[in-house]
Protein backbone atom coordinates (compact mmCIF):
# COMPACT_ATOMS: atom_id res chain seq x y z
CA UNK A 1 0.00 0.00 0.00
CA UNK A 2 1.17 3.50 -0.74
CA UNK A 3 2.16 5.78 2.08
CA UNK A 4 -0.57 8.43 2.74
CA UNK A 5 2.02 11.19 2.82
CA UNK A 6 3.36 10.13 -0.56
CA UNK A 7 -0.17 10.15 -1.96
CA UNK A 8 -0.74 13.65 -0.60
CA UNK A 9 2.53 14.87 -2.14
CA UNK A 10 1.57 13.34 -5.47
CA UNK A 11 -1.83 15.05 -5.35
CA UNK A 12 -0.19 18.38 -4.60
CA UNK A 13 2.36 17.86 -7.35
CA UNK A 14 -0.36 17.19 -9.89
CA UNK A 15 -2.05 20.47 -9.01
CA UNK A 16 -5.27 18.73 -7.93
CA UNK A 17 -6.32 21.24 -5.28
CA UNK A 18 -9.92 21.65 -6.40
CA UNK A 19 -11.45 19.29 -3.78
CA UNK A 20 -9.52 21.02 -0.97
CA UNK A 21 -10.54 24.47 -2.22
CA UNK A 22 -14.13 23.32 -2.54
CA UNK A 23 -14.16 22.02 1.02
CA UNK A 24 -12.69 25.25 2.37
CA UNK A 25 -15.20 27.27 0.38
CA UNK A 26 -18.03 25.17 1.76
CA UNK A 27 -16.80 25.68 5.32
CA UNK A 28 -16.57 29.44 4.82
CA UNK A 29 -20.03 29.52 3.33
CA UNK A 30 -21.44 27.50 6.23
CA UNK A 31 -19.80 29.76 8.79
CA UNK A 32 -21.25 32.86 7.11
CA UNK A 33 -24.72 31.31 7.05
CA UNK A 34 -24.51 30.39 10.73
CA UNK A 35 -23.36 33.91 11.60
CA UNK A 36 -26.21 35.43 9.61
CA UNK A 37 -28.73 33.15 11.31
CA UNK A 38 -27.38 34.21 14.69
CA UNK A 39 -27.86 37.85 13.74
CA UNK A 40 -31.42 37.23 12.57
CA UNK A 41 -32.32 35.31 15.72
CA UNK A 42 -30.87 38.16 17.80
CA UNK A 43 -33.02 40.66 15.89
CA UNK A 44 -36.15 38.54 16.42
CA UNK A 45 -35.48 38.20 20.15
CA UNK A 46 -34.51 41.85 20.60
CA UNK A 47 -37.55 43.14 18.72
CA UNK A 48 -39.80 40.67 20.52
CA UNK A 49 -38.86 41.89 23.99
CA UNK A 50 -38.82 45.53 22.93
CA UNK A 51 -42.42 45.23 21.74
CA UNK A 52 -43.50 42.88 24.52
CA UNK A 53 -42.23 45.20 27.26
CA UNK A 54 -43.14 48.53 25.64
CA UNK A 55 -46.57 47.52 24.38
CA UNK A 56 -47.10 45.41 27.49
CA UNK A 57 -46.68 48.53 29.60
CA UNK A 58 -49.37 50.22 27.50
CA UNK A 59 -51.75 47.27 27.94
CA UNK A 60 -51.18 47.09 31.69
CA UNK A 61 -51.68 50.83 32.02
CA UNK A 62 -54.92 50.77 30.02
CA UNK A 63 -56.36 47.75 31.85
CA UNK A 64 -55.11 48.34 35.38
CA UNK A 65 -54.04 52.00 35.30
CA UNK A 66 -50.96 51.28 37.39
CA UNK A 67 -48.11 52.56 35.21
CA UNK A 68 -49.11 56.02 33.91
CA UNK A 69 -47.86 57.60 30.69
CA UNK A 70 -44.43 58.65 32.08
CA UNK A 71 -43.96 55.05 33.21
CA UNK A 72 -44.74 53.77 29.73
CA UNK A 73 -42.14 56.13 28.24
CA UNK A 74 -39.53 54.96 30.75
CA UNK A 75 -40.26 51.30 29.93
CA UNK A 76 -39.70 51.95 26.21
CA UNK A 77 -36.39 53.70 26.84
CA UNK A 78 -35.06 51.18 29.36
CA UNK A 79 -36.07 48.16 27.28
CA UNK A 80 -34.38 49.57 24.19
CA UNK A 81 -31.23 50.23 26.20
CA UNK A 82 -31.19 46.75 27.76
CA UNK A 83 -31.73 44.92 24.47
CA UNK A 84 -29.05 46.99 22.72
CA UNK A 85 -26.52 45.94 25.34
CA UNK A 86 -27.82 42.35 25.25
CA UNK A 87 -27.58 41.65 21.49
CA UNK A 88 -26.15 44.79 19.91
CA UNK A 89 -22.73 43.17 19.61
CA UNK A 90 -24.30 40.28 17.68
CA UNK A 91 -26.74 41.85 15.25
CA UNK A 92 -26.17 45.58 15.69
CA UNK A 93 -29.38 45.91 17.71
CA UNK A 94 -31.48 47.63 15.06
CA UNK A 95 -34.97 46.29 15.94
CA UNK A 96 -36.33 48.75 13.39
CA UNK A 97 -36.69 48.41 9.59
CA UNK A 98 -36.23 52.17 9.10
CA UNK A 99 -32.91 52.10 10.96
CA UNK A 100 -31.73 49.07 8.98
CA UNK A 101 -32.57 50.68 5.64
CA UNK A 102 -30.90 53.95 6.63
CA UNK A 103 -27.71 52.16 7.66
CA UNK A 104 -27.66 50.41 4.29
CA UNK A 105 -28.16 53.69 2.42
CA UNK A 106 -25.19 55.28 4.18
CA UNK A 107 -23.00 52.18 3.80
CA UNK A 108 -22.93 51.03 7.41
CA UNK A 109 -24.77 47.78 6.73
CA UNK A 110 -24.75 45.14 3.94
CA UNK A 111 -27.55 45.80 1.48
CA UNK A 112 -28.17 42.10 0.83
CA UNK A 113 -29.08 41.51 4.49
CA UNK A 114 -31.70 44.27 4.66
CA UNK A 115 -34.74 42.13 3.58
CA UNK A 116 -33.80 39.38 6.06
CA UNK A 117 -33.44 41.87 8.91
CA UNK A 118 -36.81 43.45 8.10
CA UNK A 119 -38.51 40.04 8.10
CA UNK A 120 -36.87 39.18 11.44
CA UNK A 121 -37.98 42.48 12.98
CA UNK A 122 -41.57 42.12 11.76
CA UNK A 123 -41.66 38.52 12.99
CA UNK A 124 -40.47 39.58 16.45
CA UNK A 125 -43.11 42.31 16.61
CA UNK A 126 -45.94 40.03 15.46
CA UNK A 127 -44.94 37.29 17.93
CA UNK A 128 -44.76 39.78 20.80
CA UNK A 129 -48.14 41.28 19.89
CA UNK A 130 -49.67 37.82 19.70
CA UNK A 131 -48.24 36.94 23.10
CA UNK A 132 -49.76 40.04 24.66
CA UNK A 133 -53.18 39.20 23.22
CA UNK A 134 -52.91 35.68 24.65
CA UNK A 135 -51.73 36.79 28.10
CA UNK A 136 -54.10 39.75 28.48
CA UNK A 137 -57.73 40.07 27.52
CA UNK A 138 -57.04 42.93 25.13
CA UNK A 139 -60.18 44.72 23.93
CA UNK A 140 -60.12 47.32 21.15
CA UNK A 141 -60.20 50.01 23.87
CA UNK A 142 -56.90 48.65 25.19
CA UNK A 143 -55.25 48.62 21.76
CA UNK A 144 -51.50 48.82 22.21
CA UNK A 145 -50.66 49.84 18.64
CA UNK A 146 -50.38 53.38 17.31
CA UNK A 147 -53.21 55.47 15.88
CA UNK A 148 -53.22 59.22 15.16
CA UNK A 149 -54.78 61.23 17.96
CA UNK A 150 -54.94 64.46 15.96
CA UNK A 151 -54.90 64.91 12.22
CA UNK A 152 -52.96 62.60 9.92
CA UNK A 153 -50.68 65.44 8.87
CA UNK A 154 -49.87 66.31 12.47
CA UNK A 155 -49.04 62.70 13.31
CA UNK A 156 -46.94 62.31 10.18
CA UNK A 157 -44.89 65.42 10.95
CA UNK A 158 -44.30 64.42 14.57
CA UNK A 159 -43.22 60.93 13.49
CA UNK A 160 -40.75 62.37 11.00
CA UNK A 161 -39.27 64.72 13.60
CA UNK A 162 -39.04 62.03 16.31
CA UNK A 163 -37.47 59.55 13.89
CA UNK A 164 -35.03 62.22 12.69
CA UNK A 165 -33.83 62.79 16.26
CA UNK A 166 -33.52 59.07 16.92
CA UNK A 167 -31.44 58.37 13.81
CA UNK A 168 -29.35 61.49 14.32
CA UNK A 169 -28.35 60.26 17.78
CA UNK A 170 -27.83 56.69 16.55
CA UNK A 171 -25.54 57.93 13.79
CA UNK A 172 -23.56 60.00 16.25
CA UNK A 173 -22.99 57.35 18.92
CA UNK A 174 -22.83 54.24 16.77
CA UNK A 175 -21.20 55.09 13.45
CA UNK A 176 -18.66 57.73 14.43
CA UNK A 177 -15.47 56.23 15.84
CA UNK A 178 -14.86 59.36 17.91
CA UNK A 179 -17.94 58.66 20.04
CA UNK A 180 -17.86 56.64 23.26
CA UNK A 181 -19.33 53.37 21.98
CA UNK A 182 -20.02 51.96 25.45
CA UNK A 183 -22.57 54.72 26.05
CA UNK A 184 -24.50 54.11 22.82
CA UNK A 185 -27.23 52.07 24.51
CA UNK A 186 -27.83 54.72 27.16
CA UNK A 187 -27.91 57.57 24.64
CA UNK A 188 -30.33 55.75 22.33
CA UNK A 189 -32.56 54.58 25.15
CA UNK A 190 -32.83 58.10 26.54
CA UNK A 191 -33.57 59.48 23.07
CA UNK A 192 -36.45 57.04 22.72
CA UNK A 193 -37.74 58.04 26.14
CA UNK A 194 -37.68 61.72 25.13
CA UNK A 195 -39.35 60.98 21.80
CA UNK A 196 -42.14 59.01 23.46
CA UNK A 197 -42.77 61.83 25.91
CA UNK A 198 -43.17 64.30 23.05
CA UNK A 199 -44.74 62.22 20.28
CA UNK A 200 -46.70 59.73 22.38
CA UNK A 201 -49.75 61.92 23.08
CA UNK A 202 -49.97 62.97 19.41
CA UNK A 203 -49.09 59.96 17.25
CA UNK A 204 -48.24 57.22 19.72
CA UNK A 205 -44.52 57.80 19.26
CA UNK A 206 -43.76 54.85 17.00
CA UNK A 207 -40.58 55.79 15.10
CA UNK A 208 -40.53 52.14 14.04
CA UNK A 209 -42.66 50.47 11.33
CA UNK A 210 -42.30 47.07 13.03
CA UNK A 211 -43.63 48.50 16.31
CA UNK A 212 -46.84 49.62 14.59
CA UNK A 213 -47.31 46.80 12.07
CA UNK A 214 -47.16 43.95 14.61
CA UNK A 215 -50.08 45.10 16.80
CA UNK A 216 -52.06 46.18 13.72
CA UNK A 217 -51.77 42.73 12.13
CA UNK A 218 -52.70 40.86 15.30
CA UNK A 219 -55.64 43.07 16.27
CA UNK A 220 -56.65 44.00 12.70
CA UNK A 221 -56.70 47.74 13.36
CA UNK A 222 -55.11 49.55 10.43
CA UNK A 223 -56.22 53.15 10.96
CA UNK A 224 -53.48 55.50 9.77
CA UNK A 225 -50.94 52.66 9.58
CA UNK A 226 -49.27 54.22 6.52
CA UNK A 227 -48.15 57.12 8.73
CA UNK A 228 -46.03 54.76 10.82
CA UNK A 229 -44.38 53.32 7.74
CA UNK A 230 -43.77 56.50 5.74
CA UNK A 231 -42.93 58.80 8.68
CA UNK A 232 -40.14 56.75 10.28
CA UNK A 233 -38.47 56.02 6.94
CA UNK A 234 -38.44 59.69 5.95
CA UNK A 235 -37.27 60.79 9.40
CA UNK A 236 -34.47 58.26 9.79
CA UNK A 237 -33.09 58.85 6.29
CA UNK A 238 -33.08 62.62 6.88
CA UNK A 239 -31.50 62.13 10.32
CA UNK A 240 -28.76 59.93 8.89
CA UNK A 241 -28.14 62.41 6.08
CA UNK A 242 -27.94 65.33 8.53
CA UNK A 243 -25.34 63.62 10.69
CA UNK A 244 -23.26 62.54 7.71
CA UNK A 245 -23.37 66.14 6.53
CA UNK A 246 -21.77 67.44 9.73
CA UNK A 247 -19.47 64.48 10.36
CA UNK A 248 -15.86 65.66 10.71
CA UNK A 249 -13.78 65.26 7.58
CA UNK A 250 -10.78 66.86 5.93
CA UNK A 251 -12.25 66.37 2.43
CA UNK A 252 -13.07 69.44 0.29
CA UNK A 253 -16.69 70.56 0.15
CA UNK A 254 -17.07 69.49 -3.49
CA UNK A 255 -16.14 65.89 -2.63
CA UNK A 256 -18.42 65.83 0.42
CA UNK A 257 -21.49 66.92 -1.52
CA UNK A 258 -20.66 64.53 -4.36
CA UNK A 259 -20.31 61.51 -2.06
CA UNK A 260 -23.48 62.46 -0.17
CA UNK A 261 -25.52 62.59 -3.37
CA UNK A 262 -23.99 59.36 -4.66
CA UNK A 263 -25.00 57.51 -1.50
CA UNK A 264 -28.63 57.86 -2.58
CA UNK A 265 -27.99 56.78 -6.17
CA UNK A 266 -26.00 53.63 -5.61
CA UNK A 267 -25.37 51.67 -2.43
CA UNK A 268 -22.72 48.96 -2.83
CA UNK A 269 -23.09 45.67 -0.97
CA UNK A 270 -20.54 45.60 1.82
CA UNK A 271 -18.62 42.43 2.44
CA UNK A 272 -18.39 43.18 6.15
CA UNK A 273 -19.44 45.91 8.51
CA UNK A 274 -16.68 48.27 9.59
CA UNK A 275 -17.95 48.01 13.14
CA UNK A 276 -20.97 46.66 14.99
CA UNK A 277 -23.71 49.24 14.77
CA UNK A 278 -25.13 49.04 18.24
CA UNK A 279 -28.53 50.62 18.30
CA UNK A 280 -32.12 50.19 17.93
CA UNK A 281 -35.14 51.98 17.52
CA UNK A 282 -38.19 51.98 19.36
CA UNK A 283 -41.57 51.78 19.53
Amino acid sequence: MSDPQDMERMEEGSGNTAPTTSRLSGLCSSAEIVQLLQKLIAEVIGTYFLIFAGCGAIVVNKIYGSITFPGVAVVWGLTAMVMIYAVGHISGGHFNPAVTVTFAIFRHFPLNQVPLYIVAQLLGSILASGTLCLVFDVHPEAYFGTVPVGSYVQSLVIEIIASFLLMFVISGVATDNRAIGELAGIAIGMTILIDVFIAGPVSGGSMNPARSIGPAVIMKIFKGLWIYVVGPFIGTILGGFAYNLIRFTDKPLREITKSASMSFKSVPILKSMSRNTTFNSRT
